[in-house]
């Protein structure tokens, strides 16, 4: 006989989910459900109990097509007429507890007008749930069911693990940035969360120790954490300069590790710093989404942690303090260790808003921790011809043309432009143009003073120039021009009408259009 199944594809072997695994659905939900009719009649009635997914199967052995935490479903289409009076029922029931079943769903109708009294008793004695499915509901109606519920918990642990991102993200935004993000963590997870230092002391802790009497108690607990972070603990260098594994053990160190004591879930993750810090987190349960916000804690704390202990980020903190005292850029662009020349890259993601973690992202693609959120866009500063600039997946960014510390300013207005250039043309990556041509011959002095005068008529209104400006390098289209301004068409067409009238001239004339072109280039 054919087996069916409504596993979902996350019970499917494969690569780890980038987004937290389905939740199982409570056997007592399912029960609850009204329109169902369900009834247990036989088993443990434990809350507990959770069914990962609804099975239908008419085989008198089921245990090859089982996978563990089924919900069952049989007609008793498979039992003998004389299965009340030997041994049938007890191996059937055996053989589902042994492939790890959650649940038996018995339909009464049209084979059986009552569930059998031995399946009954069997189902007692091995401690499987079984249910008594009514004759109204089918086993379609039950799978269905099992989904809607599986959707349900899906929706709602998705919506903690955003919650609690957003909220691991404002945290390290505070004064005390590591304490912070160990407190929510430890919030969201309804445990006790600790960064552990290189030699094995906790720096610093947040939260109550599930089964212990106060936030220092459960020494049991407290050791096996203790244990399981110098599990992942990376090899360290020892102050002599010689290296030691704090981990123990040969072989690769593993990033994170979990396991259980006296009943609590531990949890283990090495920080992305190379300084050998750890995450510990002890929770009293272990919900689908725990690691994935444990792992988002990890993140920042490695930023963190890494910006604390490094002597660029302790440069980079000197040259801001200079900076906001009024030191020129020149003066404090040797702190930042990106030599002479600079560029300077905007960038939008294609997705939502970016945050302190996909900005950080970005800027260690590009090799930059000089990395500032502006709304929408993100802002880097990269030292020039360290690495290549490429194409940044899931981003449309634009690129200055390399320039001195003193120029900072003007990268950035390039980087701008170029940002809305590209996003008008729809290209990944534009670069500001620094090839030599025509107008680079005439002396600066000589082209900025022909412009000052040239554009004289419109340089009060500062939307009209950029307008013209974006209107002309985008060779007069009115629709990109729009999206690059992020206005409405018929506001460039009336800015641009308004500039031929200030201007007296002909915009249509391609000899007019060079001419305001280099101009512009030069106001």
């Amino acid at each position: 006989m054919e087996e069916t199944s409504t596993m979902p594809d996350a019970a499917v072997p494969g690569p780890a989910p980038a987004v937290p695994p389905t939740p199982p659905v409570p056997l007592a939900a399912l029960l609850a459900r009204e329109d169902l009719g369900l009834r247990q009649i036989a088993g443990p009635q434990d809350s507990a109990t959770v069914i990962h997914w609804a099975h239908t199967s008419e085989m008198a052995d089921p245990y090859p097509y089982l996978l563990g935490g089924e919900l069952l479903l049989t007609a008793g289409v498979h039992v003998p007429e004389a299965a009340g009076s030997g041994t049938y029922f007890d191996d059937y029931v055996s053989r589902i507890v042994e492939a790890g079943g959650a649940a038996l769903g018995f339909g009464v109708a049209p084979v059986h007008d009552t569930v059998p009294r031995a399946l009954v008793v069997a189902c007692d004695d091995y401690g499987l749930p079984l249910v008594e499915v009514p004759p109204r509901t089918t086993f379609s109606g039950v799978a269905r069911a099992v989904w809607q519920l599986m959707a349900q918990a899906r929706h709602t642990e998705l919506r903690r693990v955003t919650e609690a991102q957003q909220s691991l993200a404002a945290a390290a935004a505070r004064p005390d940035p590591v304490t912070s993000v160990l407190r929510q963590l430890a919030q969201r997870v309804g445990g006790r969360a600790t960064l552990y230092a290189p030699d094995g002391g906790e720096v610093a802790s947040a939260g109550r120790m599930p089964g212990a009497g106060g936030a220092g108690g459960g020494g049991e607990v407290s050791g096996a954490l203790a244990g399981l972070v110098a599990v992942v603990r990376p090899t360290t260098r020892d102050g002599s300069g010689g290296v030691s594994a704090s981990g123990g053990g040969g072989g690769p160190t593993p990033s994170s590790a979990s396991d259980t004591a006296a009943g609590v879930h531990l949890a283990a993750y090495a920080l992305g710093t190379g300084q050998g810090f750890v995450l510990g987190v002890a929770a009293p349960r272990r919900d689908p989404g725990d690691h994935t916000i444990a792992s988002v804690g990890a993140v920042l704390l490695s930023l963190l942690t890494g910006e604390h202990q490094s002597s660029t980020g302790a440069a980079r903190s000197s040259a801001l303090v200079r900076l906001l005292l009024g030191a020129a850029p020149e003066e404090v662009a040797p702190l930042l260790g990106g030599g002479e020349r600079w560029v300077v890259v905007h960038a939008r993601p294609d997705g939502p808003a970016p945050d302190a973690v996909t900005a950080s992202a970005l800027g260690a693609a590009l090799g930059s921790a000089l990395v500032d959120v502006d709304g929408d866009v993100v802002r880097v500063l990269v030292p020039a011809g360290h690495r290549e600039l490429t194409v940044q997946p899931g981003w449309t960014c634009g690129v200055s043309a390399p320039v001195g510390s003193h120029d900072w300013a003007s990268a950035d207005t390039q980087a701008g432009r170029a940002l809305s250039r590209a996003r008008a043309t729809r290209a990944r990556l534009v670069r500001h143009g620094e090839h030599q041509g025509l107008a680079d011959l005439v002396p600066p002095t000589e082209a900025a003073a022909h412009a000052r005068t040239l554009l004289s008529p419109i340089t009060a209104n500062p939307a009209l120039t950029e307008t013209l400006r974006t209107w002309l390098s985008l060779h007069g289209s009115w629709d990109r021009t729009a999206v690059a301004l992020s206005v409405h068409r018929n506001t460039v067409r009336q800015r641009i009408t308004r500039c031929a009238t200030l201007l007296s001239t002909d915009l249509d004339d391609p000899d007019v259009r060079m001419e305001l072109w280099f101009a512009l280039r030069h106001a």
